[in-house]
Protein backbone atom coordinates (compact mmCIF):
# COMPACT_ATOMS: atom_id res chain seq x y z
CA UNK A 1 0.00 0.00 0.00
CA UNK A 2 3.08 2.20 0.78
CA UNK A 3 2.89 5.48 -1.85
CA UNK A 4 -0.39 4.21 -3.70
CA UNK A 5 -3.98 3.59 -3.27
CA UNK A 6 -5.74 0.37 -2.63
CA UNK A 7 -9.27 -1.34 -2.61
CA UNK A 8 -10.83 -1.85 0.95
CA UNK A 9 -13.90 -3.83 1.93
CA UNK A 10 -16.60 -2.04 1.43
CA UNK A 11 -15.88 0.28 -1.73
CA UNK A 12 -13.66 2.59 -0.27
CA UNK A 13 -9.67 3.35 -0.55
CA UNK A 14 -6.39 3.45 1.85
CA UNK A 15 -2.90 4.77 1.57
CA UNK A 16 -0.34 4.82 3.79
CA UNK A 17 1.56 8.32 3.95
CA UNK A 18 4.44 9.13 6.27
CA UNK A 19 3.91 12.85 8.28
CA UNK A 20 6.21 15.19 5.03
CA UNK A 21 3.33 13.05 2.56
CA UNK A 22 0.32 14.20 4.99
CA UNK A 23 1.82 17.76 5.38
CA UNK A 24 2.05 18.06 1.79
CA UNK A 25 -1.02 16.95 0.66
CA UNK A 26 -3.21 19.79 3.42
CA UNK A 27 -0.50 22.23 2.81
CA UNK A 28 -1.36 22.09 -1.25
CA UNK A 29 -5.25 21.60 -0.20
CA UNK A 30 -5.07 24.54 2.59
CA UNK A 31 -3.37 27.03 -0.80
CA UNK A 32 -5.94 25.53 -2.99
CA UNK A 33 -9.41 26.84 -0.69
CA UNK A 34 -7.30 30.10 -0.43
CA UNK A 35 -7.08 30.27 -4.09
CA UNK A 36 -10.85 29.18 -4.74
CA UNK A 37 -11.76 31.58 -2.11
CA UNK A 38 -14.47 31.65 0.66
CA UNK A 39 -17.93 30.32 0.41
CA UNK A 40 -21.52 31.95 1.80
CA UNK A 41 -20.95 33.85 5.29
CA UNK A 42 -21.51 31.29 7.86
CA UNK A 43 -23.54 34.11 9.84
CA UNK A 44 -25.92 35.06 6.41
CA UNK A 45 -29.06 33.51 6.50
CA UNK A 46 -29.84 30.28 5.10
CA UNK A 47 -32.17 31.04 2.15
CA UNK A 48 -32.51 28.01 -0.30
CA UNK A 49 -34.55 29.92 -2.92
CA UNK A 50 -31.74 32.55 -3.13
CA UNK A 51 -28.69 30.32 -3.44
CA UNK A 52 -30.56 28.36 -6.15
CA UNK A 53 -30.82 31.89 -8.40
CA UNK A 54 -27.86 33.57 -6.88
CA UNK A 55 -26.20 34.80 -9.91
CA UNK A 56 -22.23 34.34 -10.36
CA UNK A 57 -19.40 36.02 -11.99
CA UNK A 58 -19.96 36.65 -16.12
CA UNK A 59 -16.30 37.43 -16.56
CA UNK A 60 -13.45 34.44 -16.71
CA UNK A 61 -11.28 34.91 -13.27
CA UNK A 62 -7.78 36.84 -14.10
CA UNK A 63 -5.63 34.37 -12.27
CA UNK A 64 -4.42 31.43 -14.80
CA UNK A 65 -4.93 28.36 -12.08
CA UNK A 66 -8.33 29.93 -11.82
CA UNK A 67 -9.18 29.88 -15.59
CA UNK A 68 -7.68 26.24 -15.73
CA UNK A 69 -9.83 25.26 -12.72
CA UNK A 70 -13.02 27.27 -14.31
CA UNK A 71 -12.60 27.38 -17.85
CA UNK A 72 -14.87 29.03 -20.25
CA UNK A 73 -17.59 26.15 -21.28
CA UNK A 74 -18.22 27.23 -24.98
CA UNK A 75 -14.67 28.33 -26.40
CA UNK A 76 -11.93 25.86 -27.74
CA UNK A 77 -8.30 27.33 -27.08
CA UNK A 78 -7.37 24.86 -30.34
CA UNK A 79 -9.88 26.13 -32.73
CA UNK A 80 -10.26 29.81 -33.63
CA UNK A 81 -14.12 31.64 -33.78
CA UNK A 82 -14.86 31.29 -37.79
CA UNK A 83 -15.39 35.11 -37.64
CA UNK A 84 -16.03 38.06 -35.39
CA UNK A 85 -19.87 37.51 -34.65
CA UNK A 86 -19.53 33.79 -33.97
CA UNK A 87 -16.55 35.02 -30.98
CA UNK A 88 -19.14 37.51 -29.77
CA UNK A 89 -21.60 34.56 -29.56
CA UNK A 90 -18.65 32.34 -27.95
CA UNK A 91 -18.66 34.51 -24.95
CA UNK A 92 -22.15 35.94 -24.43
CA UNK A 93 -22.87 32.23 -24.09
CA UNK A 94 -20.30 31.60 -21.77
CA UNK A 95 -20.57 34.22 -19.75
CA UNK A 96 -24.23 33.23 -18.80
CA UNK A 97 -23.00 29.75 -18.40
CA UNK A 98 -20.47 31.15 -15.70
CA UNK A 99 -23.25 33.39 -14.40
CA UNK A 100 -25.48 30.30 -13.68
CA UNK A 101 -22.93 27.77 -12.55
CA UNK A 102 -19.67 28.79 -11.49
CA UNK A 103 -20.94 29.14 -7.80
CA UNK A 104 -21.73 25.83 -7.09
CA UNK A 105 -18.61 24.57 -8.99
CA UNK A 106 -16.45 26.83 -6.77
CA UNK A 107 -18.72 25.25 -3.96
CA UNK A 108 -17.72 21.60 -5.07
CA UNK A 109 -14.02 22.35 -5.24
CA UNK A 110 -14.00 24.06 -1.97
CA UNK A 111 -16.07 21.11 -0.30
CA UNK A 112 -13.46 18.26 -1.69
CA UNK A 113 -10.32 20.62 -0.92
CA UNK A 114 -12.17 20.67 2.65
CA UNK A 115 -12.55 16.61 3.18
CA UNK A 116 -9.04 16.16 2.48
CA UNK A 117 -8.05 18.21 5.04
CA UNK A 118 -10.30 16.65 7.74
CA UNK A 119 -9.76 13.13 6.67
CA UNK A 120 -5.33 14.24 7.11
CA UNK A 121 -6.81 15.83 10.49
CA UNK A 122 -8.40 12.70 11.69
CA UNK A 123 -5.36 10.61 10.70
CA UNK A 124 -3.84 8.73 13.88
CA UNK A 125 -0.19 7.99 13.79
CA UNK A 126 0.95 4.32 13.02
CA UNK A 127 4.30 3.11 13.55
CA UNK A 128 7.17 5.80 13.07
CA UNK A 129 5.89 9.21 11.16
CA UNK A 130 3.09 7.79 9.23
CA UNK A 131 -0.76 6.80 8.98
CA UNK A 132 -2.88 4.88 7.09
CA UNK A 133 -5.47 6.80 5.56
CA UNK A 134 -8.97 4.66 4.98
CA UNK A 135 -11.52 6.41 3.01
CA UNK A 136 -15.60 5.66 2.45
CA UNK A 137 -16.59 5.63 -1.35
CA UNK A 138 -17.97 9.13 -0.95
CA UNK A 139 -14.09 10.43 0.79
CA UNK A 140 -12.84 8.89 -1.83
CA UNK A 141 -14.65 10.45 -4.81
CA UNK A 142 -14.07 13.69 -2.83
CA UNK A 143 -10.46 13.58 -2.55
CA UNK A 144 -10.47 11.92 -6.41
CA UNK A 145 -11.51 15.46 -7.23
CA UNK A 146 -9.48 17.60 -5.32
CA UNK A 147 -6.17 15.43 -6.33
CA UNK A 148 -7.49 16.51 -9.86
CA UNK A 149 -7.70 20.02 -9.46
CA UNK A 150 -4.59 20.13 -7.37
CA UNK A 151 -3.11 18.54 -10.38
CA UNK A 152 -4.77 21.59 -12.58
CA UNK A 153 -3.62 24.10 -10.25
CA UNK A 154 0.30 22.93 -10.24
CA UNK A 155 -0.18 21.89 -13.83
CA UNK A 156 -1.30 25.14 -14.60
CA UNK A 157 1.79 26.83 -12.76
CA UNK A 158 4.23 25.01 -14.37
CA UNK A 159 2.44 25.56 -17.79
CA UNK A 160 1.94 22.20 -18.92
CA UNK A 161 -0.54 22.08 -21.96
CA UNK A 162 -0.48 18.86 -23.10
CA UNK A 163 1.57 15.11 -23.11
CA UNK A 164 4.52 16.75 -24.56
CA UNK A 165 4.91 18.61 -21.77
CA UNK A 166 4.60 16.18 -19.18
CA UNK A 167 7.34 14.07 -20.80
CA UNK A 168 10.00 17.09 -20.41
CA UNK A 169 9.20 17.02 -16.39
CA UNK A 170 11.18 13.66 -15.91
CA UNK A 171 14.57 15.45 -17.79
CA UNK A 172 14.22 18.23 -15.56
CA UNK A 173 17.59 18.69 -13.80
CA UNK A 174 17.84 18.57 -10.38
CA UNK A 175 19.18 21.95 -9.54
CA UNK A 176 16.00 23.77 -11.64
CA UNK A 177 13.81 25.58 -9.53
CA UNK A 178 10.43 24.08 -10.56
CA UNK A 179 11.81 20.69 -9.05
CA UNK A 180 10.08 20.04 -6.29
CA UNK A 181 6.44 21.08 -7.69
CA UNK A 182 7.01 18.62 -10.92
CA UNK A 183 8.00 16.16 -8.16
CA UNK A 184 4.46 16.95 -6.28
CA UNK A 185 2.42 17.36 -9.93
CA UNK A 186 3.92 13.42 -10.72
CA UNK A 187 3.08 11.81 -7.38
CA UNK A 188 -0.28 13.39 -7.09
CA UNK A 189 -0.83 11.75 -10.24
CA UNK A 190 0.35 8.52 -9.52
CA UNK A 191 -2.00 8.55 -6.29
CA UNK A 192 -5.40 10.18 -8.59
CA UNK A 193 -4.38 6.97 -10.79
CA UNK A 194 -3.98 4.45 -8.35
CA UNK A 195 -7.18 5.98 -6.88
CA UNK A 196 -9.46 6.06 -10.30
CA UNK A 197 -8.40 2.28 -10.19
CA UNK A 198 -9.68 1.29 -6.76
CA UNK A 199 -13.41 3.20 -7.47
CA UNK A 200 -13.58 1.37 -11.05
CA UNK A 201 -16.05 -1.37 -10.50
Amino acid sequence: MPGHFEPIPGGGAAVALDDVEISIIRSLAVQLLELIGPGPAADAPADPLAELFAEGPSEPPADPVLRRLFPDAYSDPEKAPDSPADAEEQREHSAEFRRYTENDLRAGKRDNALAVIRTLDALSPVGEGGAVLKLSPDESRRWLGALNDLRLAIGSRLEILDEDDTDLLYRLPDEDPRKPMVMAYLWLGGLQETLVTTLMP
